[in-house]
């Protein structure tokens, strides 16, 4: 049974839990040094990207985040663009809630 949490950061003005979403997916084009090149590519970020896209927003370091919850489970972005972390039981949500409070105290919130 896989355990899905949405992982939120103290935000760092307002400090009430924030969490990137993503609500599109992210345009990548092309330019050409002598030509035009009018392919876009559209493409999802993957659990880890949408992470770090809270840089400077969240009062810890999003890297540090991605290092401790890669101990215990998965970044994941949930279908509605939201930053998961999925766990594949109980005891793996409890490591992981207990090494975040030890790390991050209450800069990191998991909820159901």
């Amino acid at each position: 049974m896989v355990i899905k949490l949405r992982l939120f950061g103290r935000c760092r003005i307002y400090h009430d839990p924030v969490s990137p979403v993503l609500r599109a997916p992210a345009e990548i084009g092309w330019d050409a040094w002598f030509r035009t090149i009018d392919l876009v590519t559209p493409r999802k970020l993957k659990g880890r990207e949408l992470l770090m896209r809270a840089r400077g927003w969240w009062t810890v370091e999003p890297s540090d985040v991605a290092e401790t919850i890669e101990q215990h489970g998965l970044l994941k972005v949930g279908e509605g663009g939201e930053l998961m972390v999925e766990c594949s039981d109980r005891k793996n949500v409890e490591a992981l809630s207990l090494a975040l409070s030890e790390r991050f105290g209450k800069g990191v919130f998991l909820s159901p």
